[in-house]
């Protein structure tokens, strides 16, 4: 029978056709299972695929649409060990975590979309190996062949090293099902801790506020999101915290999760290195992201100084015909004149596109301007370009205090980044300036 609705299909094939690497060429959709004798069922242990999109997160999904946008005729398949299909990961800390938003909202296409588009899904199925002489790969327990593959496994948490970390009640978030689980313990907490100064810790720390629990974020900086945004916009987010009831730790150091009992027992307070003592009943860690290259590194594909995947302008790692996309993709990148690393969602989507567009014949380089938002509950939206390596001067347009301004972080006389709330439209400027190398004369 012909591809249908299941997660696990069979295919049609016609014949074993040649092809660049010598991979069987699939039958689409688009064509007929009605064929001459010489068709045959490819053993599910042994069949060919001409795209493999590694990951079940937003750069995969935005390559599969990508690649049927482009006219591609042949068959890919998406692998991901998530239990969902690909949704969009900003909502765990934000509308998912507060509880305005459902898991159906969450996803990226409609479940329907997959099979609609000839995209065949995996969900609960990692890549286990891959082979890249023999393009080959462990798909589940299952061996399949393919032309090209994009690899794209994101990240994983950080996990705080200290004593008494495998306590009860510590919660990391990365996917719906950790929000979920923080939802539920959040609503019984009476003491909350959330310990780091990221976006992530304060996204966390206001939503909720917003289910009506109070928290104290425990942080090494001495204002939040200081080391990546610097003292302006860190103080904007110090008070408009504060002015909503979260109390903020800063310059601490936690060193171990104290509980009564065995070293699974609940936790019980947060304490710091200087001897202070935060009483905590729940705590949320949220300090950073790692990229996860275990697979990458596995199959040989070279590393970048920051420990993503490396890979050309056009996202192509080091090996031909194997593309990287997002939080783990370490790229050149055009607009920077360097190797960059980001990890938010549009970039992942935009790099996902691109990838896309490379396998079909694109010598055109990834050259979008990074940009990413952070929500504030309904409170503020901090948007950003860049991203800025260092900065040696901040210009503010606007005033803090009214909730509308802009951080411009100027490195010489060129423009590295740019920070704004409440004034959207000077981001299209710090496009511009970003794009062309333009001073920032204009600034002044």
């Amino acid at each position: 029978m012909c591809a249908g609705a299941g997660a696990r299909m069979t295919r049609c094939w016609t014949g074993w056709g040649s092809s660049r690497r010598g991979a069987p060429r699939p039958v689409t959709a688009r064509q007929s299972c009605t064929a001459p004798d010489r068709v045959r069922l490819a053993p599910v242990s042994d069949r060919a695929i001409d795209v493999l999109l590694i990951g079940g997160g937003i750069a995969s999904a935005s390559a599969a649409a990508e690649l049927r946008a482009g006219g591609l005729q042949g068959s890919i398949l998406l692998a991901t060990r998530e239990q969902d299909a690909p949704y969009h990961r900003p909502p765990i800390t934000k509308g998912y975590l507060q509880g305005s938003q459902d898991r159906d909202s969450t996803l990226i296409h409609p479940e329907a979309w997959y099979a609609e588009h000839d995209v065949e899904l995996l969900t609960r199925t990692p890549v286990m190996k891959v082979e890249l002489d023999a393009r080959t790969a462990t798909v589940g327990k299952e061996e399949v062949r393919f032309e090209q593959a994009l690899v794209a496994t994101g990240a994983m948490v950080r996990r705080l090293q200290a004593d008494g970390a495998q306590r009860d009640g510590i919660h990391y978030l990365r996917a719906l099902g950790n929000a979920d689980t923080l939802r539920e313990a959040a609503l019984q907490a009476e003491r909350i801790v959330i310990i780091g100064g990221s976006y992530i810790a304060t996204e966390v720390a206001a939503s909720l506020t917003l289910l009506g629990k109070h928290s104290t974020i425990v942080m090494q900086e001495q204002l939040p999101i200081e080391r990546g945004f610097g003292p302006i916009a860190g103080q904007y987010v110090h008070d408009l915290l504060t002015e909503h009831g979260i109390e903020i730790v800063a310059g601490a150091d936690v060193v171990e999760f104290a509980g009564e009992g065995e070293d699974d027992a609940p936790v019980t307070a947060v304490v710091c290195e200087d001897g202070r003592r935060i009483d905590a009943d729940l705590v949320v860690v949220g300090v950073g992201a790692t990229p996860d290259v275990m697979l990458a590194k596995k199959i040989g594909l070279e590393l970048g100084e920051s420990g993503g995947v490396a890979c050309d302008r056009r996202l192509q790692t080091s090996v031909e015909g194997i593309f990287a996309a997002g939080d783990m993709c370490e790229y050149d990148s055009v607009i920077h004149g360097r190797r960059v690393r980001i990890e938010h969602e549009e970039v992942a989507a935009a790099q996902g596109r691109a990838a896309a567009r490379a396998m079909l014949g694109s010598q055109v380089p990834f050259a979008e301007v990074p940009y990413f938002w952070s929500d504030l509950a309904d409170w503020a939206t901090l948007e950003y370009v860049g991203p800025a390596a260092g900065w040696d001067q901040e210009i503010v347009h606007g005033d803090p205090a009214s909730g509308e301004f802009t951080v411009w972080y100027v490195a010489g006389d060129r423009l590295a980044a740019a920070l704004t709330v409440g004034r959207s439209d000077d981001l299209d400027l710090a496009r511009e300036l970003l794009e062309s190398g333009d001073g920032v004369q204009r600034l002044r």
